[in-house]
């Protein structure tokens, strides 16, 4: 009994052992599958971006619609789309800078009213100086990112049309804030589909808050 104990003993291998954390668990079982599609980290965003959202045949992702704009010269306005997208989101672009307009109309008239209720002695000279014109003495440069990935669909009007006011109202969009919806040319939001799938794009990027139609 005692040899077979030692015989027992002498087939004992030594190994080395590892510790495990969450610092380089990914020395040992690869990278994440699925990482952030997050480009800002910053709350709130730069003017003229907000992450929108995509159906895709890899489950959903998050994407930013971004909006630049230069001052024109004589007004000679123009408005560049770019980011390889499709037939349908390139009229969605088109769309949005519509409605964009007509929102800002609508704006600089409420505007104007208020003003003339605060002050009736207000004269036009005033309520020019008051008026929004930026859509008007502006270019404009639409921009998704990654360019060498095709995108199509009918879910990123509202996503443009936000884009492009945060620029005109310089008021920039949360951070924690994603959204998918297409617009109509008189404003109305349509009903998208692939929510399941955006939702948990929206999730593995961090986003707190969801517009939906």
């Amino acid at each position: 009994d005692n040899n077979n104990n030692n015989n027992d003993d002498d087939d004992i291998e030594i190994v080395n052992t590892f510790r495990v954390t969450a610092e380089n668990l990914s020395d040992f079982v690869g990278k994440p599958i699925f990482t952030s599609d997050r480009l800002y980290d910053k709350d709130p965003l730069p003017l003229g971006i907000v992450m929108g959202l995509a159906y895709t045949s890899m489950g959903g992702s998050a994407l930013y619609v971004e909006t630049m704009a230069t001052k024109s010269k004589k007004n000679n306005n123009t408005f560049t789309v770019t980011g390889q997208l499709g037939d349908v989101m390139k009229e969605s672009s088109q769309i949005a800078m519509t409605v964009a307009r007509s929102y800002l109309e609508k704006y600089n008239c409420e505007t104007k009213k208020q003003n003339d209720n605060n002050d009736d002695e207000s004269d036009d000279d005033d309520d020019d100086k008051n008026s929004n014109n930026f859509l008007d003495t502006h270019s404009f440069h639409l921009h998704v990112p990654e360019g060498a990935t095709p995108k199509d669909g009918p879910s990123a009007g509202v996503t443009m049309v936000t884009s492009i006011l945060s620029l005109a109202l310089s008021k920039p969009c949360a951070s924690e804030v994603a959204m998918t919806g297409e617009v109509t040319l008189s404003g109305k939001v349509l009903p998208v589909g692939g929510i399941r799938e955006k939702t948990m794009a929206a999730r593995r990027a961090g986003i707190t808050t969801l517009c939906l139609p």
